[in-house]
């Protein structure tokens, strides 16, 4: 056996359970609805004593570091220069001073929190961005920490519940409000962490507000790219002294974050198959909850506890400043 075969058999048997524990949470959350990243999470922590198995280890390392940065870089099928055009030049401005400035909220308010600047980034962009997504690439890019898993961990956690929360509430406030499709659309599509609460959320108040909400949510998630570039551009000198001496240089750009700018460029040049395009979304999805199935194994309750209360009230307070942002510009537009 070659030494490629006998490193890909190394990792089958960790994967294969990353695998099952994925399917078994994608089975619970269509039969009775809910985060399906959250039970992949949770289902994951429940199988933790395996993760550190010689022969499960490697497989686990793989799913939770490789798989997920196909799954983040598969993401750009999703998105085309085009729905971004579309926006509008109020709309893109907003929702590029909501990141910015939920990324600076998130990092002044880690250290007031005691907390390092990367657990600051992290956070912020998960909740700028895409949720889970967002945290996972970001993570991806940060130094590693002493208790970095544990963090990303208990970022993916509260995103995921404010996300959820936010879906049942945001549509209450736009209707309090009576904001007109398009505003409501830009409300909800900028500030709800998931897009699949998003989509939930947007077309609860109609289909003109769920389209603008889906196609405002696909440019948040186009941010993705710039922002994990200036964080690995901001972290470099961190990550470099974190790895050991004789370790390969990592590039300033990952391989995922081209693949997925390469993957915008094809679909936005109409050379992406509709049939491709909703296979590498599913493809896409499918990497992430099988990272999420794996990092959950790679963690316990007892180290989630160990995390405290502050990146759950990190969390909470960066969703309610996004929110505060862009509805206060939509009602001065207004």
């Amino acid at each position: 056996m070659t030494g490629a075969l006998r490193h890909a058999a190394g990792l089958l048997p960790g994967s294969a359970l990353a695998g099952v524990v994925a399917l078994a949470a994608t089975f619970v959350a269509q039969l009775h609805g809910g985060p399906q990243l959250l039970y992949a999470l949770f289902f994951g922590i429940a199988f933790h004593y395996l993760s550190q198995e010689a022969r499960t280890k490697a497989g686990v390392e793989f799913c939770a570091r490789q798989v997920l940065r196909l799954g983040v870089g598969l993401l750009g099928a999703r998105i085309t220069a085009a729905q971004i055009v579309a926006l509008g030049g109020f709309t893109a401005a907003v929702v590029i001073a909501a990141v910015l400035g939920t990324l600076a909220c998130g990092t002044l308010l880690a250290r007031r929190f005691g907390m390092t600047r990367a657990q600051g980034v992290l956070s912020g962009g998960a909740v700028a961005i895409c949720g889970a997504s967002a945290a996972l690439a970001i993570a991806a890019v940060l130094p590693r920490e002493r208790h970095g898993d544990r963090f990303t961990l208990m970022v993916v956690i509260s995103v995921t519940v404010m996300s959820t929360a936010a879906m049942v509430l945001y549509p209450l406030l736009a209707r309090a409000l009576s904001l007109p499709p398009e505003l409501a659309g830009l409300f909800i599509g900028g500030t709800i962490h998931d897009v699949a609460q998003v989509v939930g959320a947007g077309y609860t108040l109609g289909t003109q507000t769920g389209d603008i909400a889906t196609i405002v949510k696909l440019f948040r998630v186009a941010l993705l790219a710039a922002v994990v570039l200036g964080v690995s551009l901001a972290f470099r000198a961190e990550r470099e002294r974190g790895e050991p001496v004789h370790a390969a240089r990592q590039p300033l750009v990952p391989w995922f974050l081209w693949l997925f700018a390469v993957l915008v460029a094809v679909n936005s040049a109409g050379a992406l198959p509709a049939a491709l395009q909703q296979a590498m979304g599913w493809t896409s999805r499918a990497c992430l909850v099988l990272a999420i199935a794996a990092l959950g194994m790679k963690t316990s309750f007892m180290q989630l506890t160990q995390a405290g209360w502050r990146p759950i009230v990190l969390i909470l307070v960066e969703t309610v400043w996004m929110a505060a942002l862009v509805l206060g510009a939509i009602l001065w537009w207004r």
